[in-house]
């Protein structure tokens, strides 16, 4: 597809859906490992990016929103992956005015 997207077009993409299993090794590291769940579209919002502080070091937040269908695999804490980044579930609100619909507020650490 060549054309634009005109602005205010909404931008839809497929995600992974991952389990974040994190452990402790026997030499005190963290071992991380991503369980596939499934997948999941998402019309995303526009992103926002911040300096955040945290025991002396500055990170980059970036945040987003996306809508999506209602599904009880979405849940805080969970990761999706999409456009080559991972992005962590921090909050799941489900739209009253449109049932079967729910928000999602997704955060990225750089």
């Amino acid at each position: 597809m060549d054309r634009a997207l005109s602005r205010g077009a909404a931008v839809r993409v497929l995600a992974g859906l991952f389990d974040v299993e994190e452990a402790e090794t026997p030499y005190g590291g963290l071992a991380v490992t991503y369980e596939p769940l499934g997948h999941a579209w998402l019309k995303l919002g526009a992103r926002r990016r911040r300096e955040r502080t945290e025991a002396g070091r500055a990170a980059s937040v970036e945040t987003t929103t996306a809508e999506t269908r209602i599904d009880p695999r979405l849940r805080p804490r969970r990761m999706l992956r999409f456009g080559g980044a991972d992005w962590t579930i921090v909050f799941v609100e489900v739209e009253a005015e449109r049932p079967g619909r729910a928000k999602l507020s997704l955060e990225r650490r750089r």
